[in-house]
Order: structure tokens, then C-alpha cells, then sequence
């Protein structure tokens, strides 16, 4: 494709004052006023001529990404003309998973008709970003007439949900909590499973003792008992409308998702059975119990699989269906978000029936920006309504939690960077407990 530089189009808008001041001084000799123009068009001609070649590009996309990380891809140019250009203008068709500053388009320096450029993506949300053409131009030696080329690409690459505080941050929390001793707690010493009898000493629990096996042994012993392990944890993650809103640069479901993901990796390895559930106006994704820490490639799979939604959710749907699937008593772990009564109500409904066989735990984000709108010195009048209206919002969030409070949920309320730090304790302090 051939078209005109902005330098030839200014040069044809030039000749105009010329050929109107030929055609008024030699009315006569007006055909001379055509001379400038067509001296740009032979210029342009000559200009395309020693431009010709074609391109050939070589994009080096990463391998995967996860949401909100910024990844570089090197783009390489070759181009095969007479004239040898020393820089070239590129445009990558980009995918609406990403973003790419001034919308893909970038300029390269060639030497010998050839370059490389990295180029910044900025990953939006989950899925697989396709990429299908990228557009090279670049000038002749005049720098009248731009050469474009379209050159096919048909790549992809997976943007997953963001496992990087697992892989950062899972180990560091595993062992933290294990140095604390309060895994090998866990494992040994609380719980409801019988695991030894060992010889009373002072402290421990005397309804413990074993009277039976006492007398028989000649001295006092008693029974040890460990957690129960192979319990069922069962992760619910609302992707309705009010989780797609991004807090912070990042969908409230991104951010969850991370979170259940960081504590379904910590409830594998001691021991868990681990399920990941998602729903908005009906249930859209679930996944079977797995165990084992081997397990947990299929628990990321399942997590990138789960999409963005516009739709209202339906609590009771969604956990109804939930709640038949389960044979046994669970922990339940439901990632929402409500920011009206009737929602909540709807909310406090479904959990009510489910809480009576199952042990929930129910975890929102706080929403930072009603809190601030509340507490904001107003200026205007408008602040001030702005400041009641968020205020009001705020308390209608709080009657909810404290009604699911009531009926013996769990509730965490956490800032977006600390959720899965929270939920983690959270879990640990639960199984602690016993109240599984």
C-alpha cells in the first residue's frame, strides 16, 4: 500500500499561493501553474520506486501472563528495499485482553533494514489474547510517500489469573506458620481424630485421660488427638457484575481469585480436598474435588476459565445447586460483593439454609472509595450528598454482615492487598478450631 507522507501534502498546499499568483500575473500562461504539482507527483513516483521492498516482522510474545502485569514483547523488522530506511513505523493489532501505549504503535530504528523494539503490554483481564496482524510502514529516501505492509501473525498466549502471591508468598506463609508451630498444632494435639495415647503429664486436659487403659498400664495416659484431614473446602467465587468492577486497576474477581487460589495451595498441602465453584445469574463453572499438591494444576486451569459477567447474581440458584452437590459437611468459602439491601437480603437468604449443614465463610473487599467519599471534608453542596448517600450505602453493608453474623457465618472484610493473607488466617484459625 502506497499513500502520501504529511510532507507531500503540505508541499502540494504550498504550490497553490504559486500557481495563483502565475495565473493572475500570465493569464495567458496559467497551464504553467501545473508545473509545481506535477513536479510533487514525479517526485512521489520516484520516491515509491526507491522505497519498494517488503517487510517481514518476528514478534516474541511471552509464554503466559498473569492479570494486571505489565509483560515487554520484542518485535524485529526486516525490510528488503533499494532504499535501505533508517526507521520504520509499526502498528500491532492488539487483543482487547491487553493494552499497549499509543494503541500498539511504535517507532524503530533500522540499520541495514533491520530492527528491534520492545514493546510494553499491560494485561486486562483473563483469557487468551490473540494477536492477527501487525502493520509496518516507512518512507523513501525523500520522505514523500509512505510503503505500508500487512504482515499475518495468528498468535496467542493465556493471561492467567494472578499466581504470583502464590508462588511468592505461599511458601513464606506455609513456613511461617509452621515455625510458629501452629500447622504441627494442627496436625497433632487439637482436633477430633484419635492419634495415640501418651502419658499424662501436668497441663493437659484431664478429660483426656484415658481411665481404662490407665488402670491396666499401672499410670495415667491419655488419648492424643490430631485434625481431621480430608476435609472438603469448597470455593464459591461470585463473577456478576459488582465483582467485575475493578478496584485499584484490577476486577474485584481477579483479586479473589488470587486469594482462593493462595488458599486452596496451603489447604492441599495439609491435606484438603479442594473444589472451585463460580456463578452470576446461574452457575457457570465447577470443578471436582482434588487433593494432593499435585492437584493444584487443575485448580488454575478451572480459575483461568472463569469469565467476566455483567449479569445480576442469584444467590439462591447458584448455592442451592451448590449445596446438593456436597454430600458432606464443607467449609464453604463464597467471595462477593453487596452494595444494596436487596442484594444482601437475597444474600442472607441462600445462607441461611445453607449455614445449617455447612461451615461458611464469607469474604468482601472493602469498598475504599465509599469510605473515603464518607469521610471527605465536603466543599459543595453536592458533596454533601455525595457523603450521605455513601454513608447510607455503608451501613446498609454493615446490617448485612452483622445479619450473616448472627446466623453463624464467618465473615472477612479486608483491604484488596491483604485479602489473601486474611483469608489464609482465616482458614488456619477455623481448622484450629475444629469447627469443621
Amino acid at each position: 500500500m502506497i499513500y502520501p507522507t504529511r510532507w507531500a501534502v503540505i508541499a502540494c498546499v504550498m504550490g497553490a499561493p504559486i500557481a495563483l499568483a502565475v495565473a493572475a500575473v500570465m493569464p495567458g500562461r496559467w497551464f504553467l501553474a501545473l508545473a509545481w504539482p506535477l513536479a510533487i507527483l514525479l517526485l512521489c513516483a520516484f520516491d515509491a520506486l526507491r522505497s519498494r521492498g517488503n517487510p517481514s516482522a518476528r514478534i516474541d510474545f511471552p509464554q503466559h501472563a498473569y492479570v494486571g502485569e505489565l509483560k515487554d514483547c520484542a518485535v524485529q523488522v526486516t525490510i528488503n528495499s533499494p532504499h535501505k530506511p533508517r526507521s520504520a513505523q509499526v502498528a500491532l493489532h492488539t487483543s482487547p485482553l491487553v493494552s499497549a501505549d499509543d494503541d500498539g504503535r511504535a517507532r524503530i530504528l533500522l540499520e541495514a533494514g533491520r530492527g528491534a523494539i520492545f514493546l510494553p503490554l499491560q494485561m486486562l483481564r483473563r483469557g487468551l489474547a490473540r494477536f492477527e496482524r501487525l502493520w509496518v510502514r516507512w518512507s523513501g529516501p525523500l520522505g514523500l510517500v509512505w510503503q505500508q505492509g500487512s504482515i499475518p501473525l495468528d498468535q496467542a498466549f493465556p493471561i492467567l489469573p494472578d499466581l504470583r502471591p502464590v508462588h511468592d508468598s505461599g511458601s513464606k506463609i506455609f513456613n511461617r506458620y509452621a515455625l510458629e508451630g501452629l500447622i504441627a498444632q494442627l496436625n497433632r494435639g487439637e482436633g477430633s481424630d484419635f492419634d495415640a495415647l501418651v502419658e499424662y503429664r501436668s497441663g493437659m486436659d484431664r478429660r483426656s485421660i484415658d481411665w481404662k487403659q490407665s488402670g491396666r498400664h499401672g499410670k495415667l495416659l491419655s488419648k492424643q488427638y490430631k485434625t481431621e484431614r480430608n476435609n472438603q473446602i469448597v470455593f464459591a467465587i461470585d463473577s456478576g457484575r459488582q465483582m467485575s468492577d475493578p478496584v485499584a486497576g484490577l476486577p474485584r474477581v481477579d483479586r479473589c481469585v488470587s486469594a482462593s487460589l493462595l488458599t486452596a495451595w496451603i489447604a492441599l498441602k495439609l491435606g484438603d480436598r479442594v473444589a472451585l465453584n463460580a456463578f452470576d445469574s446461574r452457575p457457570r463453572l465447577a470443578s471436582g474435588l482434588v487433593s494432593g499438591s499435585g492437584a493444584f494444576a487443575e485448580l488454575e486451569r478451572v480459575a483461568a476459565e472463569i469469565d467476566y459477567s455483567g449479569d445480576e447474581t442469584n444467590y439462591t440458584f447458584a448455592l442451592t445447586t451448590l449445596s446438593s452437590k456436597l454430600t458432606r459437611r464443607s467449609m464453604i468459602i463464597l467471595f462477593t460483593e453487596f452494595t444494596d439491601s436487596i442484594s444482601a437480603e437475597f444474600l442472607v437468604r441462600a445462607v441461611k439454609r445453607l449455614v445449617e449443614t455447612h461451615l461458611v465463610l464469607i469474604v468482601v473487599l472493602r469498598d475504599e472509595e465509599l469510605e473515603a467519599i464518607a469521610e471527605r471534608e465536603p466543599d459543595e453542596t453536592d458533596d454533601v450528598t455525595r457523603a450521605i448517600t455513601a454513608s447510607a450505602l455503608l451501613k446498609e453493608r454493615r446490617v448485612a454482615i452483622t445479619s450473616l453474623q448472627h446466623l453463624g457465618v464467618h465473615v472477612i472484610e479486608s483491604e484488596y492487598d491483604k485479602v489473601s493473607e486474611r483469608l489464609v488466617q482465616g482458614y488456619l484459625d477455623l481448622k484450629r478450631r475444629n469447627l469443621l
